[in-house]
């Protein structure tokens, strides 16, 4: 399946800007996005897949013949797989705050024509929804058949089911949380703190030349390991030794783990800006649904929600734990949303919600059949 990015920009007036929930507003936004699937007549067969902290609007398919991977979520999204693109219409878009082609802290600053680096405002998961809201009104389409995202994913179809309840028919949150806890807040401000530290970072106005590289890298390397569960570490891992066969008694990696995690981190900073980095983690920080209520009661601001919800957790998931997943799910059933929930067991960690493809691809492609029944 070869697919072609997209481009939509909106808010070169300050009357059609953006605004923000941080009181600023931004102009000439643009949003790259890629679509799957034809629209039918009706224009109900449209999902919107919501995309990762570091993910981009290449969920499936490839952009030429050449690419060595597909997108990040070609295992569910193509002809009879999960997200049928024989039957379904699917939209993926890239997040504000991002640097794969919608508006972010490398963009051109209409005012300054310079790049906005830190003078970028702050943004927040509601304004990614916001941003999607816009797009969806220039494809015309008035009601997503499904709203679906894991990880921020998840965050983001949380936010679209409560800020725009009438034009959800359905979400599906995976491997997410209501609201990020104290242990992800405090990884965030580490890798955050890892990026601002590096001596290249030169307050967010670092070259192509010269770019923060090791701080970015840290953070990556230890973001990664929240990804990864203490099980799937041990039987992919356990305390093998990389390219030798005793200790080397030096601090250069022994392990294959660090020679793995080293890797992951060289690989992100040729492909992730630093500063996009930061603002988008710092929005994840800001996400907690139940701060829309003044009594912080989450039910309470579920209770807007109208649509039906298929939750999905994965048992060795320690980054956003089950035990969140069930939040939701006992708020919705608190004020009677209909809710199905399920806890797949894995080894992959809080990835699994991009390795389960076998077992997640059953739960999406029997609710997908439910909702189309009752669209």
């Amino acid at each position: 399946m070869i697919v072609k990015p997209q481009t939509y920009t909106f808010g070169e007036s300050e009357s059609d800007a953006l605004k923000l929930r941080c009181g600023s507003t931004l102009r000439n936004v643009s949003i790259e996005f890629e679509t799957y699937g034809t629209l039918n007549e009706a224009k109900s067969n449209a999902i919107l897949v919501c995309h990762a902290l570091t993910g981009s609007a290449h969920a499936a398919g490839k952009h030429s013949e050449d690419d060595r991977k597909p997108g990040w979520w070609d295992s569910m999204i193509g002809p009879g797989k999960a997200f049928d693109t024989d039957k379904y219409f699917l939209v993926c878009s890239n997040i504000l705050g991002s640097c794969y082609g919608t508006t972010g802290p490398t963009s051109i600053n209409p005012d300054t024509n310079k790049p906005y680096n830190l003078d970028f405002p702050m943004i927040t998961v509601a304004d990614m929804v916001d941003t999607q809201h816009r797009l969806m009104q220039h494809l015309e389409i008035t009601k997503w058949l499904s709203v679906a995202g894991g990880s921020l994913g998840g965050m983001q179809a949380l936010q679209w089911a409560v800020t725009y309840p009438d034009a959800v028919h359905s979400v599906m949150p995976i491997a997410t949380t209501p609201m990020l806890s104290p242990q992800s807040i405090a990884f965030d401000w580490v890798g955050r703190e890892a990026v601002m530290s590096d001596s290249n970072f030169k307050n967010g106005e670092y070259t192509k030349d010269a770019l923060p590289e090791t701080g970015l890298s840290i953070s990556r390397m230890l973001a990664h390991i929240t990804y990864l569960s203490e099980a799937g570490m041990r039987e992919k891992f356990g305390r093998r030794l990389q390219e030798m066969d005793e200790y080397n008694f030096e601090f250069t990696h022994n392990f294959q783990i660090e020679s793995y995690l080293r890797y992951q981190g060289s690989q992100f900073v040729n492909r992730f800006d630093a500063n996009a980095y930061l603002y988008i983690t710092r929005a994840m920080d800001y996400f907690n649904l139940s701060m829309e209520d003044p009594e912080g009661k989450l039910e309470n601001v579920l209770d807007k929600a109208t649509a039906s919800f298929l939750i999905i957790s994965f048992s060795s998931d320690w980054l956003f734990p089950p035990y969140q997943s069930m939040e939701i799910v006992k708020a919705l059933m608190k004020c009677r949303r209909e809710v199905t929930y399920c806890e797949i067991e894995s080894d992959y960690g809080h990835d699994a919600f991009l390795l389960e493809d076998d077992t997640l691809g059953d739960m999406v492609r029997n609710f997908l059949k439910t909702q189309e029944a009752c669209y």
